[in-house]
C-alpha cells in the first residue's frame, strides 16, 4: 500500500463510499426496501436522492470517473452524508474547491516563534509545521516528552515519534486514543496540501513500516485537533494529564504554536516539579 501525492479523484472517491458505508438507514426515516442489503450502509441511489443528483453522477464520482463536483453538490452531499466540519473540509479540498495551501519549504521555525517559546517558559511548548515536524521547542517541553535535540532531524516528527520511538510510546497513557486523532488531523493535511511530495513519502514510509498506521489510515478518519487533552506518564513524576492549544500564527500559517498546561491540581504539581511553575 503506498500513497504518494495525493491522487484527489481516487481519494474523493473512496472517501465518498467509506462515510456513504457507514450511515445507518434507519437514521434518514427512508422507505424500507423489498431486499434484504447486501452492504453496508446507504446504498448510492439513497445518497443521490438525499442531495438531489442522480444515481449515475454519484456512481461516477464513487468510481473517480473525473467528475469535478461543484460547490452546490458539495454542499449537498456534504448534507447527506452527514460530514462533520473538518470531513466537509476534506471533502471540498478533495474536490479542489479551497484554495490550496503552498508547500513551500517550511523546514526551520522563524526566529520570532523561537523567542515565544523562551516567553513561554516554564510553560512546555513547542513550534511544529503541517508535516508535524518538531522544528522548536523549549527545555520545560523537552522535559515533558522528550529531549528532541538528541533525536536525529529525521525522526524529530510527532508522529514518528508516537510510533518508533521508544520512550514517546510509552509516554501517552491514552496512546492509541492520540495516534488516531493525530492521523485523523494528518488525512485533512494531506489532502489540504496536495502537491506536498515530502509529506506524501512520510506517510508512505509509515503505512509501509506500521502495521496501526496503516490500519488506522484505511479508516480515512478526518478531523483537525487544535485542542485537547493528553494523560502523561512520567517517569520521574508519574501520571498527569495537560490540556494542549494549537495556534496557528498569522504570518506563518502552516506553523503551529502547540501549548502544554496543567489540567487539575495533581497535573499542576507534576508540572511544577518537572519545570517550575509550569502549573499556571
Amino acid at each position: 500500500m503506498t500513497t504518494g501525492a495525493v491522487d484527489t479523484t481516487r481519494e474523493l472517491a473512496a472517501f465518498l463510499r467509506a462515510r456513504r458505508e457507514r450511515l445507518d438507514p434507519d437514521d434518514f426515516g427512508l422507505p424500507a426496501r423489498r431486499r434484504a442489503r447486501r452492504t453496508p450502509g446507504l446504498r448510492r441511489e439513497e445518497v443521490a436522492e438525499l442531495a438531489g443528483v442522480s444515481t449515475e453522477y454519484v456512481v461516477r464520482l464513487e468510481q473517480a470517473r473525473g467528475l469535478r463536483p461543484s460547490v452546490e453538490v458539495l454542499e449537498a452531499l456534504s448534507r447527506a452524508l452527514r460530514l462533520a466540519p473538518d470531513e466537509r473540509a476534506y471533502l471540498f479540498d478533495l474536490a479542489q474547491q479551497r484554495p490550496a495551501h503552498g508547500s513551500r519549504p517550511v523546514a526551520v521555525a522563524p526566529p520570532e516563534l523561537v523567542r515565544l517559546l523562551a516567553d513561554l517558559s516554564p510553560l512546555p511548548a513547542m513550534v511544529r509545521n503541517h508535516r508535524n515536524d518538531i522544528l522548536a521547542w523549549n527545555p520545560e517541553m523537552a522535559r515533558v516528552i522528550v529531549d528532541y535535540g538528541e533525536v536525529p532531524v529525521r525522526q524529530r516528527n510527532g508522529i514518528w515519534l508516537f510510533l518508533f520511538h521508544p520512550e514517546v510510546r510509552e509516554r501517552y497513557a491514552d496512546r492509541d486514543e492520540r495516534l488516531r486523532e493525530c492521523i485523523a488531523d494528518l488525512r485533512a493535511t494531506w489532502a489540504a496540501h496536495p502537491d506536498d511530495e515530502e509529506l506524501a513519502e512520510r506517510i508512505d514510509e509509515f503505512v509501509s513500516g506500521s502495521a496501526e498506521f496503516a490500519a488506522m489510515w484505511a479508516d480515512r478518519d478526518v478531523r483537525v485537533h487544535g485542542s485537547g487533552a493528553k494523560t502523561i506518564l512520567h517517569p520521574e513524576v508519574g501520571r498527569f494529564t495537560v490540556d494542549f492549544e494549537a495556534l496557528v500564527p498569522v504570518q506563518h500559517p502552516d506553523h503551529y504554536v502547540v501549548i502544554y498546561r496543567a489540567a487539575d491540581p495533581v497535573s499542576r504539581a507534576a508540572l511544577h516539579q518537572l519545570c517550575g511553575g509550569a502549573g499556571r
